[in-house]
């Protein structure tokens, strides 16, 4: 208890920004100056493809190695067999750190605040333990197993401190969640006048308890979630393109027609929504 107490004070100290604030425009820097291959990397990384974020398939990796890698290391009562397999699981979480390691550090370059401060700490923590691991990895690969033993606890007890800020992260901060509006209605609700939306620009109108963004190109109209679904941006407030709308807080693009995602940090599809015109009045509903 007193150690969460502990993590959670050094969390809400805002002088972490000095630190988190570069090393993140950093980050997105060196994604943006490789141009569209880096956009490509980044978008891969967030997990884009797979339509959720990437970090936490590789995250289980690294923890369950370690953690069977212990197991063996217990059990071997000096057998060289078993500790030979203790060594080789925990190559195997190492490898899957560094995945982590380079997805975690994509998506935590598009947060802000206490989840950036946050994902700082669990960062370092992780660097720490991987440190710690590999240091054991060698020690072992050198016959030296009472000093990998003793390293590789050392760097277990880093990464469940780690392992509670990540999931601190998700379920409490609800980072790398769906954050776009779940409420929507089922039958064709009014939004706004047609008269107020001109072409080629975009409104928030409001369809019963939920916020809509609607939008009008070409003579066509579309409707999606007002709420981005990476972290809950206002889309109306963001760029209307050819087809297209960029969050206005970290970038993420939804194609305007189907709502699936152009370009990360978002990985979920923005909720789409049917629209018509009737008596004037824009109206949407959620397909069927």
């Amino acid at each position: 208890m007193e150690n969460t107490k502990a993590l959670t004070r050094i969390v809400e100290n805002p002088a972490i920004d000095k630190l988190a604030e570069p090393l993140s425009k950093a980050v997105r820097g060196a994604y943006e100056a490789a141009g569209p291959v880096g956009q490509q990397a980044k978008n891969a990384l967030h997990g884009v493809w797979l339509g959720h974020p990437l970090h936490p398939v590789f995250t289980d990796v690294p923890i369950g190695a370690w953690t069977t890698a212990l197991a063996l290391d217990t059990a071997a009562n000096g057998d060289p067999a078993m500790q030979r397999a203790a060594t080789f699981a925990m190559g195997v979480g190492l490898a899957g750190a560094v995945g982590a390691a380079v997805s975690g550090l994509t998506d935590w370059s598009e947060t802000d605040g206490q989840s950036r401060r946050s994902g700082l700490i669990h960062g370092l923590l992780n660097i720490a333990a991987t440190t710690l691991f590999a240091t054991a990895y060698v020690l072992r690969r050198k016959d030296s197993h009472d000093g990998g033993r003793k390293c590789a606890w050392a760097g277990y007890a880093v990464a469940v401190g780690s392992a509670y800020l990540g999931g601190d992260l998700v379920y409490a901060q609800r980072l790398g969640v769906n954050h776009a509006d779940a409420n929507l209605p089922e039958d064709f609700t009014p939004v706004m006048d047609a008269a107020a939306l001109p072409e080629n620009a975009m409104a928030r109108g409001r369809a019963q308890d939920a916020d809509v963004l609607v939008v009008r190109q070409h003579g066509r109209v579309c409707a999606l979630a007002h709420s981005c679904a990476h972290l809950g941006g206002p889309l109306s407030e963001g760029t209307l393109k050819e087809g297209s709308v960029v969050c206005p807080w970290h970038g993420s693009e939804f194609a305007l027609d189907t709502g699936r995602v152009l370009n990360g940090p978002a990985t979920q599809n923005q909720p789409c929504l049917i629209t018509r015109e009737r008596d004037g009045r824009i109206e949407v509903k959620v397909p069927a």
